[in-house]
């Protein structure tokens, strides 16, 4: 699915995901835990990829570490700007990240590539390789599968991804497989993480 697409489908809504979405309360006690966890543990700067209205970001800042959130929907940054005028936010998207090569320590997605056509997805991989730094790690939440399929999510169609697959995708575009969760919280679709090194 283009950009253009998930950005104005995300825009459309932009109001009511953050009123829904756009506070740390809204999000799983465990998986507040993992990522601070991981993020206090990375050494220079993380980005926030798709970052959407900004609570990820600001829960990092809030846990000491140096974080940019990163987003295509204006609604979404400028609401981020407004809640969170102690973090940075930008405009962009996980193909084409406006920082240089091997510039950032950790680059957290979570939940931001669930829209991308499976045959794209290796090229926001291969960005993320280029921005981090070797030894820096990747974090990426999704909603798991056994099967590679299409589903149609409240926003706009996104994918279920068996976490090995993922994790294939991962490896093929530079980085080092080192953790896989899932786990089925009451009344949710099945949650899936990998978390990925950047190979020297």
């Amino acid at each position: 699915m283009r950009i253009e697409t998930v950005r104005d489908a995300y825009a459309r809504r932009a109001g009511e995901y953050i009123a829904r979405l756009g506070s740390i309360d809204a999000t799983a006690p465990a998986d507040q835990a993992l990522i601070e966890a991981w993020g206090r543990g990375v050494q220079g700067q993380v980005l926030d990829v798709g970052c959407g209205p900004g609570q990820w970001a600001s829960f990092l800042h809030q846990a000491g570490v140096e974080v940019t959130g990163i987003d295509p929907v204006p609604e979404f940054i400028e609401d981020a700007r407004a809640r969170f005028p102690d973090v940075a936010f930008q405009a962009g998207w996980a193909e084409a990240l406006d920082v240089a090569d091997a510039s950032v320590g950790g680059i957290l997605a979570w939940y931001s590539l669930i829209h991308i056509d499976p045959a794209r997805i290796g090229a926001a991989f291969g960005e993320f390789a280029r921005a981090l730094r070797p030894g820096g790690t990747l974090l990426v939440g999704f909603f798991a599968g056994e099967d590679l399929i299409e589903f149609d999510h409240a926003v706009t169609a996104a994918q279920f991804w068996p976490p090995d697959l993922l994790g294939a995708v991962m490896e093929g575009a530079g980085f080092r497989v080192i953790g896989r969760h899932t786990r089925t919280d009451p009344g949710a679709r099945t949650h899936g993480h990998v978390l990925a090194q950047r190979l020297r």
